[in-house]
């Protein structure tokens, strides 16, 4: 069910540094009725090490993905907050990406297809990649087609010689729930057309260190994304960062946008250019922490914090 990491899941180091360690829980979203509780019996290790090589803050410990997500309980579409959210995001990303009737939109972690419907509204053909079966049916029967599968390079390869290629790709708040990260990316590029864009919104490294979300971390976070490690993950995969937004959702979160990095048809923006910042999370020599909430904000952050919009 659980195993310990001895190297890092995007780059492969070993130079791996414990940076917290929350003791033993349940898994968060194991909603139990009245008669299952007193059998209950799982309490699993949940640590958090900082790889010191790539900069990524990530869990020492992965639960087997499928028995996190074969049968899920979040639905996206019972949060009225997130579904004005997901509006607000559709209205920017046909706006800005030219998304008219006939362009392709696949989204990764579709839940029940309320951001997808938005676009299928504007007519878009969609798609959606959900791994809960139970999820994915809802989805279905509110018109939205869905392959039940987790997304990865095969899975990629096998949707794109089905569907083809898509003009965007997006995924909100699934990349941190990725244990195997680079399969992920890999995959998105396989998926995205030569001149298409990735869009992954993700909870903010920085907000959770400055505003001390220690209840954030929990089994089915696998990683803690700065802009700094997306960059390098994303870049790895042939895939550049040209855009982000920071927002205020999930206590603070990153929307980043990508390209193939061969496709210049989309500069840069000055957000995402390097200025000579270095931030990391680490814990002090010697130490480890056991109790965040009686920790100052931002101590276990080393080094200058630059001008750039989002560390």
């Amino acid at each position: 069910m659980i195993h310990e990491r001895s190297h890092c899941r995007t780059c492969g180091s070993k130079n791996l540094t414990l940076i917290l360690d929350l003791g033993k829980t349940a898994l968060a979203n194991d909603f139990l009725t009245p008669e299952e509780a007193p059998s209950y019996k799982i309490s699993l290790p949940l640590r958090v090490v900082l790889c010191r090589d790539c900069s990524l803050v990530q869990l020492a410990d992965t639960v087997d993905p499928k028995v996190l997500y074969s049968r899920y309980a979040y639905i996206t579409s019972t949060s009225k907050t997130m579904d004005a959210h997901l509006s607000e995001q559709a209205a920017h990303l046909l706006q800005t990406g030219n998304l008219g009737k006939g362009a392709k939109v696949l989204e990764i972690a579709s839940n029940t297809g309320v951001f997808l419907k938005k676009f299928k509204e504007r007519g878009c053909e969609v798609l959606g990649v959900e791994p809960a079966a139970n999820i994915a049916s809802v989805a279905r029967e509110r018109g939205i087609r869905t392959e039940v599968c987790f997304h990865g390079r095969d899975t990629a390869a096998r949707i794109a010689a089905q569907y083809g290629k898509a003009d965007l790709v997006a995924g909100n708040n699934v990349l941190a729930h990725v244990p195997d990260i680079n399969d992920f990316v890999g995959g998105m590029k396989i998926l995205l057309k030569p001149g298409g864009v990735i869009t992954m919104e993700f909870p903010h490294l920085m907000r959770l260190i400055d505003e001390n979300q220690w209840d954030t971390i929990y089994h089915e976070h696998f990683s803690y994304f700065s802009l700094i490690a997306v960059e390098k993950i994303f870049a790895a995969h042939g895939l550049t960062l040209f855009d982000v937004d920071e927002l205020p959702t999930h206590g603070g979160s990153l929307r980043i946008y990508a390209r193939h990095a061969e496709n210049s048809s989309r500069p840069i923006s000055q957000r995402c250019r390097p200025s000579g910042g270095h931030t990391c999370l680490i814990s002090r020599p010697g130490r480890r922490q056991k109790s965040p909430a009686s920790k100052p904000k931002g101590q276990f952050l080393l080094g200058s914090r630059s001008p750039r919009t989002a560390g």
